[in-house]
């Protein structure tokens, strides 16, 4: 999922589109005004003065902007900006729609925060949890594993049972080097309070992906470093990788739970912090990088006992910027 450049004038005439969105329905609020500025420097580069942006109708639009994936990539951010501060209105969504609509970009993503704006929760939480990474990591689960096993490890995770000898070959880990990989990932748990596989609480391994590239990547567990993180795994992940993006901003800029588990904490916002939409975009720029899928089955077991530096220089995870 990388980030593309479009020419000038297409820029333009996207930013303008997306200010049309933000704005529809009611003044754009200050956190998305923070993310179209963001936005117009970082992945759009162009001057121009987001206040004076005059709205621009989706006709006008598809007339200009060019065909392709700049298109999808554009409706992309159209979806990231609805969910940058709270649920989205009905007008706001309807804006997306009319744009995506136009350009021919159907995404059921788009259909899914329509669910979310029109409040048909529960219908909302399905489909898009069908569609999201949580989806591939319970489908992985089972083939790693089978039914029982598959069941075992949602248990495990709501807390019901455990699984000693799994939890026992992650704690091994701690005997590994200082600096190494295995090591780090039962350091940072130990730190967060987090359960390893196989304790009760603990995610199933084949999600374990998650908290690997919070240690590689050097990404935080607070909001700013969730949506950080996600954006980074979007950057590299080949199958469906702006469900797992709007994952984490439904739950930290949108204010609404979509996990499976128990944990319920949820933020608003967090997107019009200081920096924090160009933190974002600067993961996801240093996800694309990376060069292969880290959700897509990747055996991390022969890199447990690699140093850290070494294991991000073999996947070609480079410094933040």
């Amino acid at each position: 999922m990388r980030l593309l450049q479009p020419d000038p004038a297409a820029a333009l005439l996207g930013l303008r589109a997306m200010k049309t969105v933000a704005a529809a329905g009611g003044a754009m609020s200050p956190v998305r005004r923070s993310l179209l500025d963001a936005a117009r420097r970082v992945v759009l580069k162009i001057d121009a003065d987001i206040d004076s942006l005059a709205p621009i109708a989706p006709t006008e639009f598809a007339a200009g902007f060019p065909q392709g994936q700049l298109r999808e990539q554009f409706v992309d951010g159209l979806m990231v900006m609805t969910l940058a501060d709270g649920v989205p209105s009905r007008e706001m969504v309807a804006a997306a729609e009319d744009f995506a609509g136009v350009i021919g970009v159907s995404t059921p993503a788009l259909a899914d925060i329509r669910l979310l704006a029109e409040r048909h929760m529960t219908l909302f939480k399905l489909d898009f949890l069908r569609r999201s990474q949580i989806a591939d990591i319970m489908k992985d689960q089972l083939g790693q594993t089978g039914p029982l096993g598959l069941a075992r490890a949602v248990l495990t995770m709501r807390g019901v049972m455990e699984d000693p000898a799994l939890a026992a070959r992650y704690r091994a880990w701690n005997d590994l080097p200082e600096g190494s990989l295995g090591r780090s990932l039962v350091q940072f748990y130990a730190e967060h309070g987090f359960s390893l596989p196989g304790e009760r609480k603990g995610f199933p391994e084949a999600g374990l992906h998650h908290d690997l590239c919070h240690v590689l990547g050097d990404y935080g567990t607070d909001p700013e470093g969730e949506v950080q993180v996600a954006a980074f795994t979007a950057g590299f992940k080949e199958k469906t990788p702006i469900f797992l993006l709007l994952f984490a901003l439904l739950i930290f800029s949108a204010g609404v739970n979509v996990r499976p588990s128990k944990e319920d904490f949820t933020t608003v916002g967090v997107l019009g912090k200081p920096g924090m939409a160009e933190r974002m975009f600067a993961a996801l720029e240093r996800g694309a990088r990376v060069n292969q899928d880290l959700t897509d089955k990747w055996d991390y077991w022969a890199y447990v006992a690699l140093p850290l530096d070494e294991v991000r220089r073999r996947l070609n995870i480079l410094p933040k910027a």
